[in-house]
């Protein structure tokens, strides 16, 4: 992690020992018993006391050190949200069923919006407050796409970059990528926010 920024762990039904290794390593465990990935981000951010919030997958596909930039362009004030862009290294990280289902909702996002995203923001820096302010109420997987049409709304700024998107830490699974089920159990998620 970038020198200053404080790690909090959402303990969100985890079967293993990730919120001993977390405590150990010094981060902040916050247990969260609602399933779901916004479950897990809400509980984050509102355990949260800093003015600027990031969040990233715990799994090892993304780089900490990347949420440096990030977090400067959001406290220089040039946009409200910065987000990581996913750029696969290597064959097989990111299955085609899981990036053509973000490349069509980005898309929408875009066409609808006007929000300059081509990515649902997997990694991502905002203020604290904006994003109480929008009240994203998505528990499940629809979270970043119920964020992304709420900060398009509300006149949010946003800066996207590329960040390295690598295989996930051997012995992990993704619920939402790591099968065809997952991803259509995702985009049935993602459909109840749009409609």
């Amino acid at each position: 992690m970038p020198a200053g920024m404080n790690v909090i762990v959402v303990d969100n039904g985890s079967q293993d020992d990730t919120a001993a290794v977390a405590r150990d390593l010094g981060a902040v465990v916050v247990s969260e018993g609602v399933p779901g990935y916004g479950a897990a981000v809400h509980a984050g951010v509102l355990a949260a006391t800093a003015p600027l919030v990031a969040v990233l997958d715990g799994d090892g596909s993304m780089d900490a050190a990347e949420l440096e930039e990030l977090a400067a362009v959001v406290g220089r004030g040039e946009a409200t949200m910065a987000v990581g862009r996913r750029r696969p290294q290597g064959r097989g990280v990111w299955p085609w069923h899981a990036r053509a289902g973000t490349a069509a909702l980005a898309w929408s996002i875009r066409r609808k919006s006007g929000f300059g995203v081509h990515d649902l923001a997997p990694m991502r820096v905002c203020r604290r407050e904006d994003l109480l302010a929008l009240d994203v109420r998505d528990r499940r997987f629809g979270y970043p796409l119920e964020l992304m049409i709420k900060a398009s709304r509300a006149g949010w700024t946003v800066h996207e970059r590329d960040i390295v998107y690598r295989r996930r830490a051997r012995g992990t699974t993704s619920k939402v990528s790591g099968s065809v089920v997952g991803t259509c159990r995702t985009l049935v998620d993602f459909a109840k926010v749009l409609t």
